[in-house]
């Protein structure tokens, strides 16, 4: 059966856009409340406005939630390395060459079927049932630490973390060549490259704001380790910034790399673009407290270094 949630509009969100006060009312994404106004689901008062409708004291917010249906992933017993767990979230280190979450293609051996499996399904429900959990997200051929949110109440916290740039992201990546500086920021837009839009670009007219900083690690004969922080979350967001300044990521043949002799001979152990998602920082939605964790590298990316030196 479905069920009716209704929410009154208090004092304090008085004047604030309907999808903005449909996010706190309901305990939802401010996406997720978008979504549900667009599709003539949440109402307001009983009718159906705009999202960005402004709302008064007193008025009335209500909408069906849907019937919840079976994941569309099914749980498979996949090794997933499980950082930190507790009975809000968990932070777990995703390998290269695994997909986050099901999509055509890649039905079978996604993150999302291991932690169906591992954590049976105490995942949280804001993302549907084909993403449950699921934060945000890393590439395929990316690896390195991702949180998983095990409730709604910590789905939305967190989210909003990312959504404020307070959420602490910092990758080890190795590029093809050598920065003039050790130290840097690429400021540059990324959006949906218009010749090819499988993949992304920078400095494109419809492209949102993206900062990547960088540091210099160590440098080799023709290639450097980096730190990247992300200030933005935009997709594919290092390997734009750092291609588009001439320096793409060692073994991205999708931005531009992959065409050195090294990353030639050695692109069975590469697998893809060589970066990995090693800190991650964020409040906890529970405690408030500030917790950080550093997930090491994996084996390709150490095997790589010691053969660069």
């Amino acid at each position: 059966m479905k069920e009716l949630k209704t929410a009154t509009v208090t004092d304090r969100l008085d004047g604030a856009r309907l999808d903005s006060a449909a996010s706190e009312l309901f305990s939802i994404t401010r996406n997720a409340a978008s979504k549900l106004i667009e599709d003539g689901v949440l109402t307001l008062n009983g009718a159906c406005v705009k999202k960005n409708a402004r709302v008064c004291a007193g008025d009335l917010l209500r909408y069906e939630e849907a019937e919840l249906r079976q994941p569309d992933a099914r749980p498979e017993d996949i090794p997933v390395r499980i950082v930190y767990e507790d009975d809000m979230l968990a932070v777990v280190d995703k390998p290269k060459g695994m997909v986050v979450h099901p999509a055509p293609g890649n039905y079978e051996g996604t993150l999302v079927s291991a932690l169906l499996y591992h954590m049976k399904g105490r995942l949280s429900g804001i993302n549907g049932v084909e993403r449950p959990g699921i934060v945000h997200r890393i590439d395929k051929d990316t690896s390195g630490l991702l949180i998983v949110a095990k409730t709604d109440e910590a789905h939305v916290k967190l989210a909003e973390q990312i959504k404020e740039h307070s959420f602490m992201r910092k990758y080890e990546g190795i590029i093809v060549g050598c920065t003039k500086n050790d130290h840097g920021t690429v400021d540059k837009p990324v959006g949906r490259n218009p010749k090819d839009r499988k993949k992304m670009a920078a400095d494109v007219p419809d492209g949102r704001e993206a900062l990547t900083e960088y540091d210099v690690l160590e440098r080799y004969d023709g290639f450097t380790r980096m730190l990247f922080t992300l200030h933005t979350g935009r997709t594919h967001q290092i390997r734009v910034h750092m291609s588009s300044i001439g320096h793409p990521l060692m073994g991205d043949t999708v931005y531009g790399g992959g065409r050195t002799a090294f990353e030639k001979k050695h692109a069975e152990l590469l697998c893809g673009q060589c970066l990995h998602a090693r800190y991650i920082g964020f409040v906890h939605p529970g405690t408030g407290e500030y917790m950080e964790f550093d997930g090491g590298l994996p084996e390709y990316f150490e095997k790589a270094v010691s053969l660069l030196k």
